[in-house]
């Protein structure tokens, strides 16, 4: 039994020879003699399998007939599976052959070896295994197996480009046919950049990622997936970016471009709701009433949220349902909802006749958006811009034209009941993976991740009534 002295915390830890430890039978051409525990760089107790290799016909025998001799023999060290919390690795000599008659040299070969990784093919396909799950980042799956970052990286790469590319140079076509699609851009890079991503709306797979926000990410989705391929698409869900809806148009016009109500509401809140608040408390402070100026102060969630979601509010308020639980260690108490939110709205629009018209714009849009039937929505949108219209504010104003300017593409929910939910969820799951490796410098890499996530599916457990993969 020896004892080395651990450099970081200067304990001694022995090392010794382990006779009931053997490798598993898998690894063939590999004779273990003995076992060693030994302290790795990073720390951590590793299993050392110490024996050599059997060299085969294949090995000794060179393309001209000639018998190869050993010129050489460097020692190599190979990663192997952990076990439990420990690490493992095999240390053997490999013999380096040379032919006396042609001079060529010749490695002696290892079956068990990965491919361009000093691992062996047991821990990289545990490793793939950990990979392919999805519920393990990849500084996880380094903990777990012992391997760099880099190289956990390179072997995931390597996987999802052996399913959703050829060769690694092309993306592979989808093979389903999609009758609604999806489109959006999320920011890369902090917001330097943007990149497209178009989905199957009714699958939620990532049909084509690429870099850019415009017209030619549409014509590069269509020419690699064909147009025979884009005939069975009935319509595509979009926000108001008009370029996409443009490069659609031009290529494909029997596709329809539908907005769905998520996008127009977002507009409607942002844009025009929460401007006409600030330009009503500038008024009121213009004109003296700094009381009904104050009224509006942190009203701009109120104003934006619907009555349902008001009621909601009230009932957990009624509830005394607890929003975020107290700790007596750092001092906190629970926070319950507080009420009133409906009464307050109510209050905002007795005493203001513009706020008014947009609680009635905000019915009618929800009102229009549940219509089936595209003459009575249409309808409903024109009765909007009139109201609009009639207000003369700057900001309804722009609203009308918003509705105008996507007339068809608007009233064609009532056809195509499709939203773009599944659109968002992606770019949510598109955050959370960014947070997740703080940030991807390879855009390819993340591109492909992005693809396999939207592919992950979820079966319920029927032991535990949970969600689980």
């Amino acid at each position: 039994m020896d004892y080395i002295r651990n450099s970081e915390n200067g304990q001694l830890v022995f090392t010794q020879s382990i006779e009931f430890l053997r490798i598993p039978s898998c690894l063939y051409g590999f004779m273990n003699h003995t076992t060693t525990t030994e302290m790795t760089a990073s720390g951590r107790t590793a299993f050392c399998f110490h024996g050599e290799l059997d060299a085969s016909e294949d090995d000794i025998i060179c393309h001209c007939g000639c018998k190869m001799h050993v010129n050489n023999h460097p020692g190599i060290t190979l990663r192997h599976l952990p076990f439990g919390g420990y690490l493992s690795q095999v240390q053997f000599n490999r013999n380096q052959y040379v032919c006396p008659k042609c001079g060529k040299t010749r490695m002696q070969f290892i079956s068990f070896k990965a491919p361009a990784h000093r691992i062996t093919e047991e821990l990289y396909q545990y490793t793939r295994d950990l990979l392919a799950t999805g519920n393990y980042t990849n500084k996880e799956v380094a903990e777990l197996t012992g391997l760099g970052k880099n190289t956990v990286k390179d072997i995931d790469k390597q996987r999802l480009q052996e399913l959703y590319t050829i060769d690694g140079t092309k993306l592979i076509k989808p093979e389903r046919k999609a009758k609604f699609l999806g489109i959006d851009e999320f920011k890369l890079h902090n917001g330097y950049k943007y990149a497209t991503h178009i989905i199957d709306m009714e699958t939620g797979h990532v049909l084509w990622i690429a870099n850019g926000k415009k017209k030619q990410v549409v014509y590069d989705f269509i020419e690699h997936v064909g147009l025979e391929w884009m005939d069975s698409v009935e319509a595509i869900a979009c926000d108001m970016n008009s370029d996409f809806q443009e490069a659609f148009e031009d290529k494909c016009p029997h596709i329809q471009p539908v907005f769905d109500y998520f996008h127009i509401v977002k507009n409607f809140n942002d844009k025009v709701v929460s401007e006409v608040r600030k330009d009503e408390q500038r008024r009121l402070l213009a004109e003296g009433d700094d009381e009904a100026a104050r009224s509006l102060k942190k009203t701009r969630y109120i104003l934006m949220s619907s009555r349902k979601t008001l009621k909601r509010k009230d009932q957990d308020a009624a509830d005394e349902r607890v929003i975020s639980k107290g700790s007596p260690i750092f001092g906190t108490e629970d926070y319950i909802r507080k009420g009133g939110h409906e009464e307050r709205y109510d209050e905002l629009l007795s005493q203001n006749k513009l706020l008014f018209t947009l609680d009635l714009i905000k019915e009618s849009l929800t009102l229009a958006y549940s219509r089936n039937d595209e003459a009575r929505m249409s309808e409903d949108i024109i009765s909007i811009m009139d109201t609009c219209k009639s207000t003369k504010n700057e900001h309804l104003m722009w609203f009308r034209r918003l509705l105008d300017n996507h007339f068809e593409g608007i009233i064609a929910h009532a056809t195509y009941d499709i939203s773009a939910g599944k659109i968002e969820g992606i770019n949510n799951k598109i955050k959370t993976l960014r947070r997740q490796a703080y940030g991807y410098r390879d855009d390819e890499y993340f591109f492909l991740k992005l693809f396999d996530i939207s592919r992950k599916t979820y079966v319920r457990n029927p032991l535990s009534h949970k969600i689980c993969d």
